[in-house]
């Protein structure tokens, strides 16, 4: 067993996020084991999975903006919003053409809530929405907030076989490049025009209701037709390692990754705040304690008085 890592797992398409921390409770010999940031089935690439004391990172961890490239059909609607079907909905789409797609992403950056899918795991009445979708009640869920930093249209065609197939990392994200390496994506429902857009977003934005306005603004309906997350705050897909040799994955320093202000704790102070003791904020807002070795000793918030609030405190480094 490897106490207290944070991994990063290329996830391929089929399991979910729950299956993906039952194979990591097998391969690190503990119960303990949990991730930050839900994947659909359909869905692959990053996911930050944690165990032992680093199941305390989760809430900040899940919190990060999150990147991807989303493969997009129009004319062909789902009540899932992906390619789990079945369709729902058709329309024609043979005169849709790129500078159209391109011409309406400006408009999602000053989106600010979105209406989820029925088929997530928000509750409602204490019940699931998929389980009530399952049940038939397709009743819209009130809307959540969510938010698009970054929208590009990276490829568009009527035929989808002559998409771009790899991908690599730069400076701007991932991109076509006939050097790079593929990804999978499920089979497709029916012939239909396919946009890829690379986006970043708040987390808590749906990518598949992104599809399913995305549809709306042009005219049609439209589906998530495959999802690859590439960026989860700091970590980059690049890292990662797949699910198969996840006893291989190199553990993840934790500190970069929190998207707070670092504050480095003297050798008395990280005793004191191991122990319960009180400390000074010296920063304001929100901040990641950091002990002389650079190992993350507690989360703290700066509060209004002349004593920190512990969020959370590791007695060894995570």
């Amino acid at each position: 067993m490897r106490p207290m890592s944070v991994l990063c797992i290329d996830k391929p398409l089929g399991p979910s996020s729950h299956d993906v921390v039952a194979v990591a409770r097998r391969a690190l010999a503990t119960r303990r084991v949990g991730h930050a940031g839900t994947l659909d089935p359909l869905a692959t690439g990053l996911l930050l999975v944690l165990s032992e004391e680093a199941t305390k990172l989760s809430p900040f961890l899940t919190s990060s903006d999150k990147g991807y490239l989303a493969w997009i059909a129009f004319g062909v609607g789902t009540p899932t919003l992906d390619a789990e079907g079945p369709i729902d909905a058709r329309a024609d789409a043979d005169d849709l053409d790129a500078a159209a797609v391109a011409a309406a992403l400006p408009a999602f950056l000053e989106v600010r809530e979105q209406v989820p899918p029925n088929h997530s795991a928000i509750q409602r009445d204490g019940v699931r929405a998929y389980a009530a979708a399952r049940r038939g009640d397709m009743e819209a869920l009130p809307p959540r907030a969510a938010e698009y930093r970054r929208l590009e249209l990276l490829a568009f065609s009527q035929r989808p076989d002559d998409l771009p197939t790899t991908f690599a990392p730069g400076p701007s994200g991932w991109r076509p490049d006939a050097s790079g390496r593929p990804f999978e994506r499920p089979p497709p429902l029916a012939p239909a025009p396919v946009a890829i857009v690379a986006l970043d977003v708040r987390a808590g934005t749906y990518v598949r209701a992104f599809a399913r306005d995305l549809g709306v603004a042009l005219g049609l309906p439209a589906h998530l037709a495959g999802l690859v997350r590439t960026r989860a705050g700091a970590v980059d897909l690049a890292l990662a390692t797949p699910l198969e040799r996840i006893t291989d994955a190199p553990a993840i320093d934790p500190v970069p990754l929190l998207p707070f202000e670092r504050v480095a704790l003297d050798a008395a102070e990280v005793e004191r705040v191991r122990d319960g003791g009180r400390l000074e904020p010296r920063w304001s807002g929100r901040a990641a304690l950091v002990a002389p070795d650079g190992s993350l000793v507690a989360v703290a918030d700066a509060g209004d008085g002349d004593r920190a609030r512990f969020v959370r405190v590791w007695r060894s480094a995570p």
